[in-house]
């Protein structure tokens, strides 16, 4: 059994990719790391470390105590947020990945999960079904961390022989961790606000279509990617993920088909001209093809499980 890291184990992709790991891998061979204990159902669900992923003597004690063979990074500041505070998200999200390149560089780790974002496209990138090798000029600080990541991860493999493994991560949805900080939130928040109250005031216009993904199929994707024959993967920079593309417009209308009295009005705030620079809709014909990817939920499926568990959770 493999021996699991999951630095930034409370957020949003982290909460959900522990429990995940747990039930296939058991409670303790997946330690769950955060800066804090934020999530305490998921800190006392197993063995779990306050770790601050900028640390690089923290995270290599804690990779050596448990004998740890795969570390998956989780820890980052988003685009919204990134936005606001510039120097911390390039402290965090770039040394972060320096400190796990280097332990599987020197043998004491063996793989790494690192995601990356649509966020390393920008307006010179083409808009609609995004190739794999394509333009990336981006436009905020979280896209560049992530471009440059990229590109580190890339040369690593390349020249260190490190087994480093990535996604193109589109905006996430999921009805079990808040989001933290990103310009997709939007497609969060409108089911709990349609639930809550009734009423969205969405930050994006009507007509902004983004590449988003269900956070079941975003697990799944992680998760397949990892356990993919090294030798199938032609991608070891990122690949590319698609699942659904839609604008606030058709979220809004797939959850009247539920809630008939649901209204939503526009307002866009700083974070439309970041959602305007990333593309509509992405191409994941490679990862198709080296290791079998698809995605399983659609637009409508996605808003039935949305709404009929946070019904539950707000009765």
């Amino acid at each position: 059994m493999p021996k699991i890291l999951i630095l930034g184990a409370c957020g949003q992709i982290g909460t959900e990719l522990t429990t995940k790991l747990r039930s296939i891998h058991g409670k303790n061979n997946v330690i769950a790391s955060d800066i804090n204990t934020r999530n305490l159902e998921l800190v006392h669900s197993g063995p779990f470390e306050i770790i601050d992923a900028k640390n690089f003597n923290a995270v290599r004690d804690c990779c050596i105590d448990y004998k740890i063979d795969t570390v998956y990074l989780m820890a980052a500041l988003l685009s919204a947020t990134g936005e606001k505070y510039p120097m911390e998200a390039w402290d965090l999200n770039m040394n972060s990945l320096f400190h796990v390149l280097n332990l599987a560089k020197d043998g004491t780790i063996k793989r790494i999960f690192w995601p990356s974002s649509i966020a390393v496209f920008g307006p010179t990138t083409p808009k609609v079904n995004t190739p794999q090798h394509t333009i990336c000029e981006p436009t905020t600080v979280y896209g560049i961390t992530k471009q440059v990541g990229e590109r580190w991860c890339e040369y690593y493999h390349n020249k260190l022989g490190v087994d480093v493994r990535s996604l193109r991560y589109p905006g996430i949805i999921s009805h079990k961790a808040m989001p933290g900080g990103g310009t997709t939130d939007y497609a969060v928040e409108i089911y709990h606000e349609a639930i809550k109250t009734g009423h969205y005031n969405c930050f994006l216009s009507e007509h902004t279509e983004l590449p988003m993904i269900f956070m079941e199929d975003a697990i799944k994707a992680t998760i397949d990617l990892m356990e993919a024959d090294a030798k199938a993967l032609s991608i070891r920079s990122s690949y590319n993920l698609a699942s659904i593309s839609f604008t606030p417009e058709d979220l809004a209308n797939s959850i009247k088909t539920h809630l008939p009295d649901f209204t939503i009005e526009y307002n866009p705030d700083f974070r439309q001209a970041i959602a305007d620079s990333w593309p509509s809709s992405i191409d994941d014909s490679v990862a198709q093809e080296d290791w079998n990817w698809s995605a399983q939920y659609s637009l409508e499926a996605m808003t039935a499980e949305m709404l009929q568990q946070l019904k539950l959770r707000y009765k």
